[in-house]
């Protein structure tokens, strides 16, 4: 459907400086519809690139008055599509990325469209921290607005748990703010189900002090080790300290490409404390070890190498009950090594198993917010990375078969007993794509109550792209 290119050139006169509209003949155009994976690239009809939530306003009844579908990006790192229209209105937040720093609250307020990097950096230079993602090039937007891991989580909780306000534009055009005193309903939900009710113009979280450097990194070790590292996360897994993270990664890393167990550690503490806590697979004697005394913001840069921009990804998220049976890791390992050797093109592929230490995730309810995820278990989540269109299939196919799988294992532990949470919990990371699930899989209990809001905030279901939350 061809847009009016009348009613164009009249949004782009309203709209504040120094905000754009791209056409598809616009310069910068390509690059505005570029996204971390290039799989989920679509040829936007129209970009609008806002500097204010007036501007965002603007664009969204301009989509409305147009009949053209609105798709949101924020740091462009979703994978299935979501955040990219084929033929609507893309709402490109990129040139929305201001921060600033309140030192007698230590809350840090971001714009919608910043990089965790922004928040990161910000913070750093008043020695402070938030919970927030491990890749920094990652999108606050995306991540907050789905719940939000990271290396702080063990100690201060979810990205959620650390969200005191958001700036609200809705599907009418109305800009408004959600806290736990105004709007408070659209504010729980906006803490898991964000994405469905909204574009998220500005964030304030509460932030922490972090003074100190923090020490991690990198160590790599062959399938040969691949328990007794496994069975260490077990242990990590119910610490109660606050300092502690660790993501087991399958992959094939270079110079070598072959499958390899990469384990990245996080303390934050002095080397000696680290190496003291990680002694027991540190002493294996890691075929690479990475690790080093680093500025908490430098942390966070650590695993963009690996999450470059460009290839083609697709992400699936699942859970596993602790203690893990190592025997049905190395199961996946082995589903894993098939796959890279089936289809060599998926080199990049990786699986990744979240040791996060979940006593502080579980300190809230699983009804206080929208995010349905809090249990007694490690996320996991199947990543494949390709280059060649011709494997999409393939790739999303090996994605939902493995997912399956673990679901499966996921059930079979849950089955054997464990706490009520637990047990009342999705056992999926929504920001892990969930690959088309519905709102009813991704939210659990809280589905209902989301759904009602949904009639009452967005009733024409403006804000489409997540999983679905119309009843």
């Amino acid at each position: 459907m061809a847009i009016n290119k009348q009613e164009v050139e009249k949004l782009k006169a309203s709209l504040s400086s120094p905000s754009e509209v791209l056409t598809p003949d616009s310069e910068g155009y390509e690059e505005s519809i570029k996204r971390w994976s290039s799989a989920a690239e679509k040829p936007a009809g129209l970009v609008v690139l806002p500097s204010t939530a007036e501007d965002v306003s603007k664009a969204i009844l301009f989509s409305k008055a147009n009949k053209l579908e609105i798709a949101v990006m924020g740091g462009g790192h979703g994978t299935s599509g979501s955040n990219s229209t084929d033929g609507g209105v893309s709402i490109n937040l990129s040139k929305m990325r201001h921060v600033s720093v309140d030192l007698k609250t230590n809350t840090i307020t971001a714009e919608g469209g910043c990089l965790w990097a922004d928040v990161d950096n910000a913070a750093a230079e008043h020695g402070l921290a938030a919970v927030g993602g491990t890749v920094n090039h990652t999108g606050i937007g995306g991540l907050t607005l789905g719940g939000g891991y990271g290396y702080l989580t063990a100690a201060h909780g979810m990205v959620v748990d650390n969200l005191l306000s958001v700036q609200f534009v809705l599907a009418d055009g109305s800009i408004l703010t959600a806290s736990s005193t105004e709007n408070s309903d659209l504010f729980w939900a906006s803490r898991g189900a964000g994405i469905g009710f909204g574009v998220a113009t500005s964030f304030v979280y509460q932030a922490h002090e972090q003074k100190e450097p923090v020490w991690g990194g990198m160590v790599v070790f062959p399938k040969t080790q691949l328990h007794e590292v496994l069975a260490f996360g077990n242990q990590l897994l119910t610490d109660t300290s606050g300092k502690v993270f660790m993501l087991v990664v399958f992959g094939a890393p270079p110079p070598a490409m072959q499958p390899a167990i990469m384990a990245v550690l996080f303390y934050n503490g002095t080397e000696e404390q680290g190496k003291g806590y990680y002694e027991p697979i540190l002493k294996l004697g890691p075929l690479a070890d990475m690790t080093a005394v680093v500025p908490f913001a430098k942390m966070n840069e650590m695993l963009n190498g690996a999450m470059f921009h460009g290839a083609r990804r697709t992400m699936k998220g699942s859970a596993f009950l602790g203690p893990l049976d190592t025997k049905f890791a190395e199961e996946i390992f082995d589903d894993y090594q098939d796959f890279i050797t089936q289809v060599p093109d998926a080199i990049m592929t990786i699986v990744g198993w979240e040791f996060m230490p979940y006593n502080k995730i579980l300190e809230v309810p699983q009804t206080a917010t929208a995010f349905a995820n809090r249990g007694a278990y490690g996320n996991l989540v199947f990543g494949p990375g390709w280059t060649d269109p011709k494997n999409d299939s393939a790739c999303r196919e090996w994605t939902r078969v493995m997912s399956k799988k673990a679901r499966a294992e996921l059930e079979k532990a849950k089955a054997k007993g464990t706490d009520a949470e637990t047990q009342q919990a999705v056992g999926e990371y929504g920001n892990y794509d969930s690959l088309g699930e519905g709102g009813k899989v991704v939210f659990g209990v809280n589905f209902p109550r989301l759904a009602e809001l949904k009639a009452r905030y967005d009733p024409e279901n403006v804000f489409s792209k997540g999983p679905s939350l119309v009843a």
